[in-house]
């Protein structure tokens, strides 16, 4: 079981994918939604959500959005604690933890580094079969570190190059 998680401080994104002999399948995608009172209470609440998220799926493997440089020094730091949170929630579950940029992610998942969050959505459903693509956006992200981590080990087993 590997889980994306697309941290934030007031949306966490998650997905889960089971790796299969014939390939990645959904186990389940949603998001974590803080309410709006203060940092520390919305950390908080975090927590304790992906707490239930990770004794519910068990995950072998936690990928986690990599910290990116953003304009907006206060976002930045905001990230930053919302990563705090979900690496430790990660940790304290027994997972072990992985940390991917947004843009290798996307490079896997839909070809280029640059692409927008419908078209990584879009290719998430092809990757796992499904109907539609998954929604919302930060569910979709997090599916997406998902199979980055996936096709990265499924190209490290047949010899290709990461």
């Amino acid at each position: 079981m590997i889980l994306g998680i697309d941290p934030g401080t007031r949306v966490v994104g998650y997905g889960a994918v089971a790796a299969t002999p014939q390939g990645p399948r959904l186990v389940e995608a949603g998001v974590v939604r803080a309410s709006s009172r203060g940092v520390p209470e919305r950390l908080g609440e975090i927590r304790a959500a992906l707490d239930l998220v990770m004794e519910r799926l068990r995950p072998e493997v936690v990928v986690v959005e990599e910290a990116f440089a953003a304009r907006n020094v206060q976002s930045a730091l905001r990230i930053g604690e919302g990563r705090g949170v979900v690496l430790a929630c990660a940790v304290c579950a027994g997972a072990r933890v992985e940390q991917m940029p947004p843009a290798s992610a996307k490079k896997a998942v839909v070809g280029h580094g640059g692409a927008h969050k419908e078209q990584v959505a879009a290719m998430v459903a092809r990757h796992l079969e499904l109907e539609a693509p998954p929604q919302p956006l930060d569910a979709s992200d997090a599916l997406a570190l998902a199979l980055a981590l996936f096709l990265r080990g499924a190209a490290r087993r047949a010899g290709l190059p990461r």
